[in-house]
C-alpha cells in the first residue's frame, strides 16, 4: 500500500495539527457567530422576499386554479369569467391568466352560490363544531416537522380553509417560512402561558382572601401578561387566510419559567394554559383549523400543544434510527400524559369530583423525506409495527421539495414555471396526498362531534 492509498485519517502530523489550529474559543465567540448567522439568515430569507423585505404570495394559473383550487373546466372558467365581468378577470393575455389567491376565494364564493350543485367549490366544515387543532410533534429534530406543519397550512389555506399557525420552537424556522417579524418573547405563545398562570394565581388569591390567608404575589410578568390578548399575539401573512403566532430564540425561557411557576403553585394546571388562553377569547371560532409547530423535546411547549391538540401527527423519517426515536417519543408521551391523569385523578376522586381523561381525535404517524428505491423495506417495517397510528402515504423527497427549502419556501409558493410541469406535478403530490389524509381525518372528527351534538341535543 503507497501512502497515498491510506485512509486521510493516517499520519496526521500533531505539530502541523497544532499549528493549523486557530487560538482557543471563548464564549465570546458565540455571541460573533450568533451574530454572523442571523445576518445571513434574513439575507437568505430575503432572497424569497420582495425587495422591501416582505414575502408576496404568488399568482396562480388558470391551469392552477382549475386543476387544483376550483372544480370546473378551463373553458367553462373562461365563459363564466366572460359572461360576469365584475368578477376578477385575471393578469395577462390570451387565455392563460393569473390571479391572486384573494381573487381565487371570491371566485370560489362565485362558484359556490351560481354553480353546479353537485361540485365541492368549498371545503366542508360544520356550523356550530369548534376548529381542529393539529399539532405536529416529534422529540427528533429533522424529520420533517415544520415542513410538514407548512405545508399543511398551505394546502388547508388553498383549500379554502381559515388557518392559525402556532410556531412553539424557538428556532423560528416556521416563522421565517411564514415570513412573520417576531421582536422578543412578548410576541410569543410565551404571555399566553404567562397570562394562563396570571389567572390562576388570581383565583387562588380569592380563594386565599375568603380563607384569611396571605395572597400570592404577581410580579411584574405577570400582571404584563394579564393585559395581553392572543388577538394581539396574531400576525397576517403573505397567504390572505393564513395567520401566525410567531416564535423567536427567547420563548426558550418558557421551558425554565413553567415549572417555577408550578412550584408556586401546585394546582395550575400547566398543561391546559394554552388552550385555555386560546379558547378565552374566542379565537378558535375565527379558524377552522390550528396548526401547531413544536420544538424537537418533550418540554412544557410540547406538552401544552399536545394537551391542546385534538389531532397530534409525528413526522419520522425511514430509518432505524427515527424509527427508535420515535418509538421512545410514545413511550414518554404515555409516561407523561398517564402521570398527569393519575396525579389529577386522585385529587378529583378525594373532592369527589369526575375523572380527567387526555384522548386525541386520531394520532397518525408520516413518513418523510422517503426514497423508495431505498427505503421501502424499512418503510414497510415501519408500517407494520405502527399498523394504525401510520398515514397510508409516504411525502417523497423531490427535486422541487429541495429547492423550495433551500429557498425559505414552501412548494406552494413555488412557480411551477421554473420546473417542467412532470416535475412540478409531482413535488405538490408528495403534499396534496398528505393534505388528502389528514383532511378526512379532521372531516371525520368534525362529523363525529356533529353526531354527538345532535344525540346531546335530541336527549336535552
Amino acid at each position: 500500500m503507497t501512502s497515498s492509498d491510506k485512509p486521510p485519517y493516517f499520519g496526521i502530523d500533531p505539530a502541523k495539527a497544532a499549528a493549523a489550529q486557530a487560538a482557543p474559543v471563548d464564549t465570546a465567540r458565540f455571541a460573533r457567530a450568533a451574530s454572523f448567522a442571523a445576518r445571513g439568515r434574513d439575507e437568505l430569507a430575503r432572497a424569497g422576499h420582495a425587495p422591501d423585505g416582505h414575502k408576496r404570495l404568488r399568482l396562480f394559473s388558470t391551469w392552477e386554479v382549475c386543476r387544483y383550487l376550483i372544480p370546473v373546466a378551463p373553458a367553462h372558467f373562461r365563459r363564466v369569467l366572460k359572461a360576469h365581468p365584475d368578477l376578477p378577470q385575471g393578469l395577462g393575455d390570451g387565455n392563460s391568466k393569473w390571479f391572486s389567491l384573494e381573487e381565487i376565494m371570491r371566485l370560489r364564493d362565485h362558484f359556490a352560490t351560481e354553480g353546479a350543485a353537485n361540485r365541492e367549490y368549498r371545503p366542508w366544515r360544520p356550523k356550530g363544531v369548534a376548529a381542529k387543532v393539529v399539532a405536529v410533534a416529534n422529540f427528533k429534530g429533522g424529520v420533517g416537522k415544520t415542513s410538514t406543519c407548512a405545508h399543511l397550512a398551505m394546502s388547508a389555506a388553498l383549500d379554502g380553509y381559515r388557518v392559525l399557525t402556532i410556531d412553539l420552537d424557538s428556532q423560528g424556522s416556521l416563522t421565517s417560512i411564514m415570513g412573520g417579524k417576531v421582536a422578543d418573547e412578548w410576541q410569543t405563545a410565551f404571555p399566553l402561558i404567562a397570562r394562563d398562570f396570571a389567572r390562576a394565581v388570581e383565583e387562588e388569591n380569592r380563594v386565599r382572601a375568603a380563607a384569611g390567608d396571605a395572597a400570592l404575589s404577581l410580579d411584574e410578568t405577570l400582571t404584563e401578561a394579564l393585559k395581553v390578548s392572543p388577538r394581539n399575539l396574531i400576525q397576517s401573512t403573505h397567504w390572505p387566510n393564513i395567520d401566525l403566532i410567531g416564535a423567536q430564540l427567547n420563548l426558550y425561557w418558557a421551558e425554565f419559567q413553567v415549572p417555577v411557576w408550578r412550584m408556586q403553585l401546585r394546582s395550575w394546571p400547566l398543561w391546559d394554559a394554552l388552550l385555555n388562553q386560546l379558547g378565552a377569547d374566542g379565537l378558535l371560532n375565527d379558524y377552522d383549523i390550528v396548526l401547531l409547530d413544536t420544538p424537537p423535546a418533550l418540554g412544557y411547549l410540547t406538552i401544552n400543544a399536545l394537551s391542546a391538540a385534538d389531532i397530534l401527527l409525528v413526522p419520522l423519517g425511514a430509518s432505524f434510527l427515527e424509527f427508535d426515536s420515535t418509538g421512545r417519543f410514545f413511550d414518554m408521551l404515555y409516561s407523561t400524559f398517564a402521570s398527569i391523569e393519575d396525579g389529577e385523578n386522585r385529587a378529583r376522586r378525594r373532592d369527589g369530583l369526575p375523572e380527567m381523561k387526555f384522548e386525541w381525535d386520531a394520532v397518525r404517524t408520516i413518513i418523510t423525506r422517503f426514497d423508495a428505491a431505498q427505503q421501502t423495506d424499512l418503510a414497510n417495517v415501519i408500517q407494520a409495527y405502527f399498523g394504525d397510528l401510520m398515514t397510508t402515504f409516504r411525502q417523497e423527497l423531490t427535486a422541487m421539495v429541495g429547492q423550495a427549502g433551500e429557498q425559505v419556501n414552501g412548494i406552494y409558493e413555488a412557480d411551477y414555471r421554473e420546473f417542467n410541469r412532470d416535475t412540478y406535478t409531482r413535488g405538490r403530490e408528495t403534499f396534496d396526498r398528505t393534505w388528502a389524509e389528514v383532511k378526512e381525518i379532521i372531516m371525520g372528527a368534525w362529523w363525529r362531534d356533529l353526531q354527538e351534538r345532535e344525540a346531546r341535543d335530541g336527549e336535552a
